[in-house]
């Protein structure tokens, strides 16, 4: 009961701050116009809102300097020093490189400074992860659950910092070549859904008839069933198959995954087809004899590739999550490989400990952000691609 006064005692006083702001925004003569003008025309419920984000802003504030959570704060300042790094990196970007280079990142908005910059280090760290991992990924310690921090006081060892697994392995190097192998294979995944799926999608959209209804159906019918509840049950069966071949499983996740993403990619690839096909440089392309291969690659897949470049990413989101969930399920990327979706499991029950060691409790929550943030740095960048494709203006 007391949760319930509570909860109708917030929404009223929010309410009540909403009709405050806007009524003295209203009343005081602000010296911008532009603000009077926004004060004037705002809507009741654009005030709530506002109301809101400054409630929002101030329990921010509260849990970071009044009573400051240790993961909370280390979320606040590691936000705060990658929105620094993204200035910087921008501010690099416009003054070095080329005129062409310079006047991207002079035209790219924050958001997309900082989504690159992600993946930059994303792809740095995947590529070179067995020269920044100070172990290998499959290399076992006699020490096992070492707590993080390097403290031997309190569990630690100077020679791993974030602490070992139960068997006994390096975590920050599984993180480091959980990079490596599952940003590796969701970009493998990515690019083979694409090609079957931009494949069939022009060939649906030159040639018609039974071609597009077979393909169109088939699409369809896979279309019909969940993606990630289809993906367990093939997985299950390929697992079966596979036995205890590791690298067979995940060939087998790989076209699982890349067959049932290429039937979203197939419904963008044959609509922006479809639009293209009627235009008059392909018929005038036809009438000179040019072949199927001259059509899809010298005149459709130019003016398709802003669309298919803005859903590239958003496949990539996709899919990377969609190996994460499968790892965690136990039948996507299988041991030794590092992974972060298995770490996440593998490394849950140190939760239990949140009350003892902040650092410890946070492990799972590494991987899970190292997830999160990929998506978002990708998301960013894809935002900005679609508005600058687009022709809006901020």
């Amino acid at each position: 009961m007391n949760t319930l006064l509570w909860i109708i005692g917030i929404v009223a006083a929010l309410m009540a701050g909403g009709w405050l702001i806007r009524t003295l925004g209203r009343a005081i003569d602000l010296p911008s116009r532009q603000a009077n003008i926004y004060f004037r025309d705002m809507p009741y419920l654009a005030s709530v809102g506002l109301a809101v984000g400054i409630f929002a802003i101030g329990i921010l504030i509260y849990y970071y300097f009044l009573s400051p959570t240790p993961f909370f704060v280390w979320a606040v300042n590691g936000f705060i020093f990658f929105a620094i790094c993204a200035f910087i990196f921008r501010f690099i970007g416009r003054v070095v490189g080329t005129e062409g280079s310079k006047k991207l990142f002079r035209q790219m908005p924050l958001t997309a400074s900082f989504g690159i910059l992600i993946i930059i280090v994303y792809a740095i760290t995947a590529i070179f992860a067995g020269i920044i991992a100070p172990y290998g990924q499959e290399e076992v310690f006699a020490k096992a659950n070492v707590l993080p921090g390097g403290d031997p006081a309190t569990g630690g060892d100077p020679e791993h910092i974030l602490g070992t697994d139960p068997i006994g392995r390096d975590i920050l190097s599984r993180i480091i070549f959980g990079a490596q192998n599952t940003v590796g294979i969701a970009f493998i995944t990515t690019c083979l859904a694409f090609l079957i799926g931009t494949t069939m999608g022009f060939l649906a959209a030159i040639k018609g008839g039974w071609i597009d209804q077979l393909t169109s159906r088939v699409v369809d019918a896979l279309m019909a069933i969940p993606q990630l509840i289809f993906a367990l049950l093939l997985m299950t069966i390929a697992t079966a198959w596979a036995g205890s071949n590791g690298f067979l499983v995940t060939v087998y996740m790989i076209l699982i995954i890349a067959v049932l993403d290429s039937t979203r990619v197939y419904r963008l690839s044959r609509a922006v087809g479809l639009n293209i096909v009627v235009m008059d440089y392909i018929e005038a392309a036809k009438l000179r004899g040019e072949t199927l291969s001259y059509l899809v690659f010298k005149e459709i897949l130019p003016n398709a590739f802003a669309p298919l470049l803005a859903e590239f990413g958003l496949r990539f989101c996709f899919v990377f999550l969609t190996i994460a969930s499968l790892s965690f399920l136990g039948i996507g990327i299988q041991p030794p490989l590092a992974d972060w979706g298995t770490m996440v499991k593998d490394l849950s029950a140190f939760i239990n400990f949140a009350q003892f060691s902040p650092l410890t409790a946070a492990l799972p929550l590494m991987a899970a952000g190292a997830i999160a943030l990929l998506t978002v740095g990708v998301n960013f960048v894809v935002d900005w691609m679609l508005q600058k494709t687009s022709g809006l203006k901020e």
